[in-house]
Parts: structure tokens; sequence; C-alpha cells
């Protein structure tokens, strides 16, 4: 678990900043999504929606924070359509029901879910593997899917999401295509963080506000994952291209390194720590290992896709 848990949580200096402060007295503020509010996801009839994202070019890894996010390169693209939010836990069911599929975290003793920690400056203690863990019992033991039917389906694997999508007719996107989707859906392409709060501070994306890891604010809305749909969409017309969950590429990370890339960010960045809800922030992950935080999305050609699901 620790060669995993360090690529989890990323290179930071959150224990320097938290130093000797009192953070175990700060750490019930942090909540689990299933305390969280319900109303403001999509309308039923909108589950499961595509929007058409035309071909075109742009420049990748643009306003790049981290190293790994450029140098910045120009792109082209073809057309492709883009299911406008992410793969909800309702829709998952629905392909585990059909088709009787097993997830990797099912078969192979569980997944990674962030917990509370007697020492949060520590930043491994942040994660854990629970075996009890899947994606119909996101919390661990204990919990279930009752009200967060239209949550993102989180605890699947890169193997469990292109299982899905070659159910649902689609594939998963690849990093180039994501992030030509992420850019133009921004309302204001020259700031790199429009995605997630309007000029006005008004909040567009599920992250974490406060301090993390000891203080969450919930000035969005949520602590943990949020409905789908509840933040105004993209000018694509796509929901939570930035936030919630971090997104499955099917895009290896990089030639030396055998693990994917996944994009977006989650309701676990914020501003002190992880600021990787940008569009051309990047992060990666093994293919055969969930999380807590890393959901997906489907897409699928323009060409041949009548008939589809």
């Amino acid at each position: 678990m620790s060669s995993r848990t360090t690529m989890l949580l990323g290179v930071g200096a959150v224990a320097a900043m938290i130093g000797t402060m009192s953070v175990v007295a700060l750490w019930p503020h942090i909540v689990s999504s299933a305390a969280t509010a319900t109303a403001c996801s999509l309308n039923a009839a909108d589950l499961g929606t595509f929007v058409d994202i035309p071909g075109g070019g742009f420049v990748m890894g643009v306003g790049a924070l981290y190293p790994e996010e450029g140098p910045p390169r120009r792109v082209f693209v073809s057309p492709f359509r883009l299911q406008a939010h992410e793969v909800t836990n309702s829709q998952f069911a629905a392909f585990v029901a059909e088709t009787g599929y097993v997830t990797e975290a099912e078969r192979n003793g569980g997944s990674a879910r962030f917990q509370e920690s007697d020492t949060p400056e520590v930043f491994r203690s942040w994660w854990s593997l629970d075996p009890n863990a899947i994606w119909r019992r996101p919390d661990g033991a204990g919990s279930d899917l009752a009200g967060r039917e239209l949550h993102p389906v989180v605890h699947v694997t890169l193997n469990d999401a292109r299982a899905y999508a070659a159910w649902a007719g689609g594939r998963i996107p690849t990093e180039v295509e994501w992030e030509y989707a992420a850019r133009l859906g921004l309302s204001d392409p020259m700031d790199p963080e429009s995605g997630v709060r309007a000029p006005d501070g008004t909040p567009r994306a599920n992250i974490w506000t406060g301090l993390f890891p000891v203080l969450n604010t919930r000035r969005d809305g949520f602590a943990g994952t949020a409905p789908v749909g509840c933040y105004p969409p993209g000018r694509t017309g796509a929901y939570d291209m930035i936030g919630n969950v971090w997104e499955w590429t099917d895009s290896p990370f990089a030639p030396s390194l055998p693990r994917f890339t996944i994009k977006g960010g989650s309701y676990l960045c914020g501003e002190n720590y992880c600021r990787r809800y940008r569009v051309a922030a990047r992060e990666s992950f093994e293919a055969d290992f969930g999380t807590a935080h890393i959901g997906f999305r489907i897409v699928r050609d323009v060409v041949g896709t009548e008939g589809l699901r």
C-alpha cells in the first residue's frame, strides 16, 4: 500500500505547514458524503445524456503549475461525444445487474478510503486500504448507496471503467480529449481556475474548502462527493469536469511509468494542497486499483454510434 499511497497523495508540504497546531480538534469538521444534500442533482430525464464536442485544435498544458503538466504544445482533436456527467452509482448498478460484473476491489481485497487520523500531519495516515470499501459500499462496512444513487461511482479501477464503457457503447476518453473538452467548457479560458469559482466567488465545483486535511468548511456545499450536476455546466454543457472526483483517462501517464492519467481533481483538492482542479492538471494511478475519489465518464465516437445505449 505504501507506493500506491504515495501516488495517491502526490508531493506536498502539508505536514510542515500544519506543524504543531491542534489538528485533532479540527478533524470532526470532515464529514462523509452520506451526510451531504442530494437535492441539487440532475433531473432523471437528463441522466446519461451526451454533449457534442467539435473537432479542433488547442494548446495543451497551458498554465502549468506542476512540472508534469507541461510543456505547452499544440494538439488537434477529432470530434466526439462526451457524457455530460460522471457515471453515477445508478448507472453502474444497471451495468452490474445486467452483466453480473464483479469489480476488482470486490475480487482483490477492497479499495482505498480517505480516513480520520490521530496524526493528520503524517500524510500517509490519510488513507487506508479498506477491505469493505467497494462501489456499493463507498464508506466501507455499514454504508450503502441509499441517497447516493446520483453520486459518481467510486472505488472503480480503470479496468472496471473500461468494462462499463464497452457495455454502454462507448470508451474511456484519452487525456487529450478530456483536457480539450474541459478547456472548451471554461467560462474564462484566460483564468485556469474559472472552473472552480465565478468572479464573485460563487462555487462552480466541489473541491476542499478550508485547511486540508484538517478543516473542510463545506463552503461549496459538500465535504465528500456531490450528486452529479449540482453545479452549473460549462460552456459545452458538461458538468463536473473540475472537482467532485478524479476521472480516469485511457492514456499512459509517462513512458517510464506504468500508470494511467487521471484528470480534473476531486473533493480532496484544496487551495493549500493539490491545486489540481485545473484543466491542465494531471496525476497518475495504476489501472487495477481504485479509491474513494476516482470515478469516470465515457465518450462515444461521432461515426457509428446509432443504436447504442
